[in-house]
């Protein structure tokens, strides 16, 4: 799980520019990626890197507010890297950049500290919106990653699906509000403006929600949301806090 607020990460205040690390082994990818976010007005690509150790040790340099790690690298690999930043710079959003999308990527990176999942074949508008919710202190998966983490339950949907329709019984009516919003991709300001109530309020309301789920972030309560059946969209989701 990523902390916020962790040694050394540079989160951009008003005004400032999101800075990106990018690690991939393929040169003319990185490069691609980085005019993509380039193009983009608030956004900054402050360094590149080969490989996992090599972005290691650039993040340590740099302390850029995201980093972007390729799956599969050489002499470490993005989900061994993403480890690594999670507890060498925990206030480092890390964003995994890949064409896979198979499930055990997808459940070990999220599971090893990355907030995100975003695919380099997506939409150049899609890679923007990811690294300014992460960012942002949020978490984005890409539409396409979403609807495979829920087509990977196979043979368990049906058991996955009551289970987190049983988890979701345990919630009050304002806490079921707050879950569908979360799950919608709205930040704590957001579910705010949306419910008509403080930002302080909705934090405390995340936390409850999150501890009866028995959820340890906010990805895992939008995946459980889908599960259950709540109405929430469907697109894929962003720009919600990881963590309260």
């Amino acid at each position: 799980m990523r902390k916020h607020g962790g040694v050394g990460a540079e989160r951009p205040g008003d005004g400032a520019p999101v800075r990106v690390l990018l690690a991939d082994d393929e040169r003319l990818v990185r490069e691609g990626v980085a005019a993509i976010l380039a193009s983009a007005p608030g956004i900054e690509v402050v360094g590149q890197a080969g490989d996992g150790r090599e972005a290691l040790a650039e993040g340590l340099r740099l302390r850029p507010g995201v980093v972007l790690l390729d799956v599969r690298m050489p002499v470490l690999d993005g989900l061994g890297a993403a480890e690594e930043f999670a507890r060498v710079l925990p206030g480092t959003a890390v964003g995994m950049l890949t064409t896979f999308s198979e499930g055990e990527y997808v459940e070990r990176a999220l599971a090893g500290g990355a907030a995100g999942f975003l695919l380099k074949s997506g939409d150049p508008c899609e890679l923007i919106a990811g690294v300014r919710a992460l960012a942002a202190g949020g978490a984005f998966l890409a539409p396409r990653v979403t609807r495979h983490v829920l087509d990977g339950l196979g043979g368990r949907r049906l058991e996955r699906a009551a289970g987190a329709r049983r988890a979701v019984a345990r919630l009050t009516p304002r806490e079921r509000e707050v879950l569908v919003l979360l799950a919608g991709g709205l930040s704590n300001a957001g579910i705010a403006a949306g419910l008509g109530l403080s930002e302080g309020t909705v934090k405390a309301y995340v936390s409850v929600v999150l501890d009866r789920l028995g959820v340890p972030n906010r990805v895992r309560a939008a995946v459980l949301a889908h599960e259950a059946g709540l109405p929430v969209g469907e697109e894929g989701w962003g720009g919600a806090d990881q963590r309260t």
